[in-house]
């Protein structure tokens, strides 16, 4: 790749470490949609021998990838984004990937697809594994920090995702424990 474009990219990529998502860290922060998709990717690795048949370096990449529109538009978090916005996304991921060379552009491009079709298992390995990675996100973060609608909300998001596989319906499982110890522990600390 041309030194001047990879320039251009990380620099575009940058922004994911500006911009924020609405979860909070343990230290009482924001977390960045780089941090985000960091820790993501280390879930990926971690659970590859959980499936031995599914290309783990593809799950990663998308980890790595899949919010790459938003160093363009920013997080909307889940309970807020609209069709509309999810339109616009792609619109501002299509332009991104289609400023790369070649064979860049035709890699990724194929690889947001299968991730928005959620065909093979590979896009439900990472598709699991996104929702469950802000499930962790909220629990570790002050309950504070959580808005009323987070408290019903982070007992359901990511069920279906974790549906096709049993692994990852006893993690989504373990996490949802935490949660509702979590909820329980602030019951307990108000009374």
């Amino acid at each position: 790749m041309d030194v001047r474009k990879f320039i251009e990219i990380m620099s575009v990529a940058e922004k994911l470490k500006n911009n924020t998502r609405h979860s909070w860290t343990s230290s009482n922060r924001h977390e960045s949609v780089a941090e985000h998709s960091w820790r993501l990717s280390l879930m990926a690795y971690f659970v590859k021998d959980e499936f031995p048949d599914a290309d783990i370096n593809k799950v990663i990449l998308m980890c790595i990838v899949h919010d790459l529109g938003e160093a363009i538009t920013g997080d909307i978090p889940a309970f807020k984004k609209t069709a509309d916005d999810e339109i616009i996304e792609n619109i501002q991921v299509n332009q991104l990937l289609d400023s790369l060379p070649e064979p860049y552009r035709k890699e990724l491009s194929m690889l947001f697809i299968e991730m928005n079709e959620q065909k093979n298992i590979e896009s439900k390995i990472f598709k699991a594994l996104d929702r469950i990675e802000a499930l962790i996100q909220h629990n570790e973060a002050d309950i504070s920090t959580w808005l009323p609608l987070e408290y019903d909300l982070n007992l359901t998001y990511g069920e279906k995702e974790a549906e096709f596989s049993e692994y990852m319906k006893e993690l989504r499982k373990a996490v949802n424990e935490d949660t509702v110890n979590k909820i329980q522990r602030s019951k307990e600390s108000v009374s």
